[in-house]
C-alpha cells in the first residue's frame, strides 16, 4: 500500500478526541479534531496546564502564573515566551514555534497570546491567539 504526501502528513499531525469529550448522535461516535485543528486543541490545553496538575505526567504544562498581577514588561514577555517555547518543544512535538506575541487589554483585563508556529511536515505557518485571564470565583 503506497501513501501519497497528503496521507503521510495527515498521519503525522494526526487526529484526536476533542476536549472535553464529545459524543456525536448521528455517526454514533466520539468528535474527533484532525490536522491544524488538533494542534490548536492541544496547545490550548498545554498553555491551561500548569506543571504538577497531571498525575501521572507532572512535567505537562506551561507556567503563566507571573501573567496574573505583574505588569506586562518586556524581560516578563521575554520569560514567558521562554516558557511557551519550552513547553511546546518538549510537549507539542509536530510544530516549530516561531515567537509568541503578548496584547494587553486593560478594559477586559484579558492578555491575549499570539503564538506563530510552522507545521513540520509541510512547513504551513499559522497563528493561535489564547486569551489569558483569571476567572472570578463569582462567574464561575
Amino acid at each position: 500500500m503506497s501513501l501519497d504526501s497528503n496521507s503521510s502528513k495527515f498521519q503525522f499531525v494526526g487526529q484526536g478526541w476533542s476536549f472535553p469529550p464529545k459524543f456525536n448522535k448521528t455517526s454514533k461516535g466520539v468528535e474527533v479534531r484532525e490536522g491544524n485543528s488538533d494542534i490548536i486543541e492541544s496547545l490550548e490545553i498545554l498553555l491551561s496546564t500548569l506543571p504538577g496538575e497531571r498525575i501521572y505526567h507532572p512535567e505537562y504544562g506551561c507556567d503563566l502564573t507571573p501573567l496574573l498581577f505583574e505588569s506586562l514588561t518586556n524581560s516578563l514577555s521575554t520569560l514567558l515566551t521562554n516558557r511557551i517555547k519550552e513547553s511546546i518543544i518538549n510537549f507539542e512535538r509536530r510544530i516549530i514555534f516561531n515567537s509568541a506575541v503578548f496584547n494587553l487589554s486593560p478594559e477586559d483585563g484579558v492578555v491575549y497570546i499570539s503564538i506563530q508556529y510552522s507545521i513540520k511536515t509541510d512547513n504551513s505557518r499559522y497563528n493561535m491567539v489564547y486569551p489569558y485571564y483569571l476567572r472570578e470565583g463569582t462567574e464561575l
